[in-house]
């Protein structure tokens, strides 16, 4: 795929969504503020994505082997002093 092409097909993706998102009825500055608040809003998303999920995984992964047996569990450690 040439560069030429995937530019004219990120320009009619654009298009899409600006015809899906009716922006294109909007003016310059209420683009820039909806743009604005959708970028922030698809950071914040990824952000929380990022930091969240792996945690979240982590803690079913563990659940799933504690309930088919295989448990590892860190609280049956005795330290004799």
């Amino acid at each position: 795929m040439d560069i030429r092409s995937m530019k004219s097909y990120l320009y009619w993706l654009f298009c899409q969504f600006e015809l899906i998102t009716c922006s294109y009825l909007m003016e310059p500055w209420e683009k820039v503020l909806f743009y604005s608040f959708n970028v922030a809003m698809l950071l914040t998303a990824l952000y929380t994505a990022y930091v969240f999920v792996p945690g979240h995984i982590s803690t079913a992964l563990q659940f799933f082997l504690h309930l088919f047996g295989n448990q590892h569990d860190k609280q049956h450690v005795s330290v004799v002093k």
